[in-house]
């Protein structure tokens, strides 16, 4: 899989514009544009200390030594390179894909006609050879326009690929060819049955030796204490993270009528014919709970949670969520898609 067969080169051109910057002090490998816990050189000054022997004389501050007739050193804050690792959920319930998701829609745009504004009927944009519209290609797409990101801002980024366990990991690196590395593991990787993003998360952690950015694509289906848990863990250990919850739009308003055999994605052989109108009232409100929760772990680990619909095109997403995170917290459930502005109503 190569970039040019997941976006257009206007799309990747809109890529090339953002930046995602780190919250917190990260650790990295270069220097660059991301605030470090070391203490180095730079233009940003941060404290003074006193001088000690074998301190370089070119650090001492003289001014001070004029006011008060004492060595002080002058310390500098440290910029470094980012080093974020992506986790892309690649079990079962990944696999699923809606009709609107499929036809990629973009909204109506505005013509002009005999000096007035009119909106033009919605257009569909033919959608790549390879696009299904599942949950799993829409993750992959933005794991994929998100490393083109980070490494063209000279930023390190690496992959892993999960479902019950960890199944694909790419080191990160910060080189423009570490690209392909990244695309063919998401375009090779088949998905798998069941996921616990807690365990996950815990095995990923023993990966992640320095502070740095995790982002976590996953639709967030699995037992949320765990999740939270484990959220709470990386947050201990000076992780800035990011939980960007996939989610299809038949998930999110449940439009099914009549009856309808569902199957488990994750455990094939399990098949039941229902009638989706008894079910759908509870559905919604299990959903709205089960989110509500995820939302409120997020909150109290102070992890930027976003909650996308796969009939956003991706780079319509990564942009409104680049623009969020850089006018401050991204918390709760940060609504992108107009069908997740209620889940209780349909539109």
């Amino acid at each position: 899989m190569r970039l040019a067969d997941l976006f257009r080169a206007r799309d990747v051109s809109r890529i090339e514009t953002l930046r995602l910057v780190a919250r917190g002090a990260v650790e990295g490998l270069a220097a660059g544009r991301h605030r470090s816990p070391n203490k180095g050189s730079s233009v940003e000054f941060k404290e003074h200390r006193p001088y000690v022997p074998g301190d370089e004389l070119r650090n001492i501050d003289w001014k001070a030594f004029g006011k008060s007739d004492r060595l002080y050193i002058r310390e500098f804050e440290e910029e470094t390179n980012l080093r974020c690792m992506l986790l892309v959920d690649h079990s079962g319930s990944m696999a699923y894909g809606g009709d609107r998701a499929r036809s990629l829609t973009r909204e109506a745009v505005s013509t002009k006609s005999s000096g007035k504004t009119s909106a033009s009927p919605t257009a569909v944009v033919p959608p790549p050879s390879w696009w299904e519209g599942t949950k799993q290609e829409y993750a992959s797409g933005l794991a994929a326009a998100l490393s083109y990101l980070l490494l063209s801002s000279q930023d390190s980024v690496g992959l892993m690929t999960f479902d019950s366990r960890v199944r694909g990991f790419v080191p990160p690196r910060m080189l423009p060819s570490h690209l392909n590395a990244i695309l063919t593991t998401l375009a090779n990787d088949q998905r798998g049955g069941e996921t616990d993003l807690g365990t996950v998360l815990r095995q990923a952690a023993v990966k992640l030796p320095r502070r740095g950015l995790v982002v976590l694509i996953s639709d967030g289906f699995g037992d949320v204490e765990s999740l939270g848990r484990s959220l709470t863990l990386l947050r201990a250990e000076r992780q800035d993270v990011i939980f960007l919850q996939v989610l299809d739009p038949d998930e999110v308003d449940f439009p099914f009528t009549d009856r309808i055999e569902f199957r488990d994605l994750e455990a094939e052989t399990q098949r039941e014919v229902i009638d989706a109108r008894q079910i759908r009232t509870r559905y919604l409100e299990s959903l709205s709970r089960h989110n509500a929760m995820i939302a409120a772990a997020c909150r109290r680990n102070r992890v930027d949670h976003l909650l996308i619909t796969t009939d956003l095109p991706l780079v319509d997403c990564l942009s409104r969520f680049v623009a969020m995170r850089q006018a401050g917290p991204v918390s709760g459930s940060a609504t992108v898609s107009k069908v997740i502005a209620n889940p209780g109503t349909r539109e």
